[in-house]
C-alpha cells in the first residue's frame, strides 16, 4: 500500500462527511499507473486506531480532519512510525496553519499530502497526575484556555475557526476563574500563585488562529509555555485584542518560556485540553517535548 486516506466523518461538525464521495472520485481519476490509495471512513476513533494498527510500518497516512482528529490519531501514528499528511477540515486548523496548508483547497492539500516529502517535527507529551499519558502536536491548554476549548467543542456548528473560539471566550468570561498554579520549567520555579492559564505550544497559534507564541517553530526541539498571571474579567477582555494581533507577550502578567520539560501543580483540579480535545481535570501535569518525533508532510 502506498498510502491510506483516513476521513473523519465527524470532523468540522460532520461537514467532513460531504468530502467522502468527492475524495473517492478524485482518487479514481488518478493516472492508471499510480497505485491508488486506500480510503477508509471509520465510524469512531477506536475503529480508526484499529485501522492504523493493522498497517505496515511507515505507511503514508493522509488524515482528512482537523487538529482534534490528528490528535486522536497520534498514538497509532507514533506506534506504527507512519508519516502523516493532512487535508485540513476542522474547526481550528492551527496545525494546518503551522504546516503551511490552510490556504489550500482540499484537492491541493490532498495531492500534496500524497506526494510531498516528509519532514520531522516535534511533539509534546503530558502525563496527568503521574498516570495517564497523552500526545499533542499543537497545544496543551491548562486553565482558562482549556475551559474556552471545552466551550468551543459544544459551540454553534455554523461557526468555524477563530469566531467559534472568540464566542467561547466571551462566554467563559462570565465564569472567569484563576487557579493556584505552581510551574517549574526545566527544573526552575517560574510561577507560583493565582493564574489564569499555563499553556504549552508547539505551533505559533491555537484557538483557530490566535498567535499565542508567534515565534514558535515546529522543529527546534522545544515547546513554549505561555503563562497568564491573575486576571479579572475586565483585564482579560482588554488582553484579547493584544492576543489577536500577537502583541500580548510584553504584558507584565504574561510570561513565555521555551522548555524541554515542565511540571505544573494545582492545589485544585484544573481543566486540561490537548489540541482542542478535552482531557478532563488534573492536579499535576508533567509536560515534555519529544524532538522530531513525528514525520509529517508540510510546506
Amino acid at each position: 500500500m502506498t498510502a491510506l486516506i483516513l476521513i473523519n466523518p465527524h470532523a468540522a461538525g460532520g461537514r467532513a462527511q460531504r468530502l467522502v464521495s468527492p475524495v473517492q472520485a478524485w482518487c479514481r481519476a488518478l493516472p492508471p499507473e499510480n497505485d491508488p490509495p486506500q480510503i477508509v471512513v471509520p465510524e469512531s476513533i477506536d475503529k480508526a486506531l484499529e485501522v492504523l494498527a493493522q498497517l505496515p510500518a511507515q505507511t503514508r497516512v493522509v488524515i482528512v480532519g482537523g487538529d482534534g482528529t490528528l490528535n486522536q490519531m497520534l498514538p497509532g501514528l507514533v506506534q506504527g512510525a507512519h508519516s502523516v499528511g493532512l487535508v485540513p477540515y476542522g474547526s481550528g486548523n492551527d496545525c494546518a496553519r503551522a504546516w503551511g496548508l490552510h490556504r489550500m483547497t482540499w484537492q491541493q492539500a490532498l495531492a500534496y499530502a500524497l506526494e510531498g516529502p516528509n519532514s520531522a517535527i516535534d511533539m509534546g507529551r503530558v502525563v496527568l497526575d503521574q498516570n495517564a499519558s497523552f500526545y499533542f502536536h499543537s497545544s496543551l491548554a491548562v486553565g482558562f484556555d482549556a475551559s474556552v476549548g471545552n466551550r468551543a467543542l459544544v459551540g454553534p456548528q455554523f461557526l468555524r475557526g477563530l469566531p467559534r473560539y472568540l464566542l467561547a471566550t466571551l462566554r467563559e468570561l462570565v465564569n472567569l476563574k484563576n487557579w493556584p498554579l505552581k510551574v517549574e520549567v526545566d527544573g526552575h520555579l517560574v510561577c507560583e500563585g493565582q493564574s489564569l492559564l499555563a499553556s504549552s505550544l508547539n505551533t505559533p497559534s491555537y484557538g483557530g488562529g490566535m498567535p499565542a507564541v508567534p515565534h514558535a517553530t515546529l522543529d527546534d526541539g522545544q515547546l513554549n509555555l505561555l503563562i497568564g498571571g491573575k486576571f479579572n474579567r475586565l483585564q482579560t477582555l482588554l488582553m484579547l485584542p493584544l492576543l489577536l494581533i500577537g502583541k500580548h507577550l510584553g504584558h507584565p502578567r504574561i510570561q513565555c518560556h521555551a522548555f524541554s520539560s515542565a511540571t505544573l501543580h494545582c492545589a485544585t483540579l484544573v481543566p486540561v485540553a490537548a489540541d482542542g480535545e478535552t482531557l478532563g481535570f488534573a492536579n499535576r501535569m508533567d509536560v515534555e517535548c519529544l524532538p522530531k518525533s513525528l514525520q509529517v508532510v508540510k510546506l
